[in-house]
């Protein structure tokens, strides 16, 4: 068994399924106990328990990380169940229609900067609390996207709001490189996953274009996003600070 994370406590955003939830699997496999947060209630739970029931240590916590105050609660139900957070993937995130810029509605725009731009800051904010209190520190790695690294037609708000991600994660790494806690960011390519799932079936043109320009000519699976954040928590990425990886099947090379 890989133990490489025996005694950490990882906590990941958006885990009841897709990318969220390979990844809670794989710090357990690895030796970490892990805490799942999702604004999925039974989902969330439900995933959770699937990981007790193999022998591994995990909580579910309910969490729409738009809302600072259940990003608080989320993170003190970690450490109160745990006694620590070492390492935190902050994947929880949403899309939008597929819309040209003069037709959006504000509303979208506004829920994508939400969840996608503030929920990250929100939960940096109290992550660190927590990290900067302990003598080894931590590891963060925030959700981006492909589309935090080039522009995507008809996808302004969401472009938008990962695009932020990666000011924030370049701002916060710089103020705490040299108190032991690193952080960076993951910008996946259009993936296998339940939310690309819903954007093909909205927009079937729109993905069909997208995925036909991915040089290795194939969706990515979850498992090859969520190996990369292990990595980026771990002692072989101990250089990496503020850094943006994006497994991405070279689209973004292009």
């Amino acid at each position: 068994m890989n133990t490489s994370f025996s005694g950490k406590v990882a906590l990941i955003t958006g885990a009841a399924m897709g990318i969220g939830r390979t990844t809670a699997q794989l710090f357990a496999e690895a030796g970490a106990a892990v805490a799942l947060a999702d604004c999925n209630e039974h989902v969330v739970h439900s995933a959770a328990k699937e990981l007790t029931q193999q022998g591994f240590r995990a909580i579910g916590i309910v969490c729409d990380v738009s809302q600072e105050h259940e990003v608080a609660h989320m993170v003190t139900a970690c450490v109160r169940t745990f006694g620590r957070l070492d390492c935190a993937y902050n994947n929880a995130g949403i899309h939008v229609p597929v819309v040209e810029t003069a037709d959006a509605l504000g509303e979208d725009f506004d829920r994508a900067i939400a969840v996608n731009l503030r929920g990250i800051w929100n939960c940096m904010k109290y992550e660190l609390q927590q990290m900067r209190t302990q003598e080894e520190g931590g590891c963060i790695v925030n959700c981006s996207s492909q589309s935090g690294l080039v522009g995507t037609a008809n996808l302004g708000a969401y472009t938008a709001s990962k695009h932020g991600v990666l000011g924030l994660t370049k701002s916060a790494a710089l103020e705490y490189a040299a108190r032991g806690i690193r952080i960076n960011a993951i910008c996946p390519g259009t993936s296998d996953t339940p939310m690309v799932s819903k954007a093909i079936a909205d927009a079937p043109e729109h993905m069909a274009a997208l995925i036909k320009e991915i040089p290795i000519g194939r969706l990515g699976a979850s498992e090859e996003i969520a190996s990369a954040v292990l990595w980026l928590c771990s002692p072989g990425a101990g250089f990496m600070i503020g850094q943006a990886i994006a497994p991405d099947g070279g689209y973004t090379i292009c």
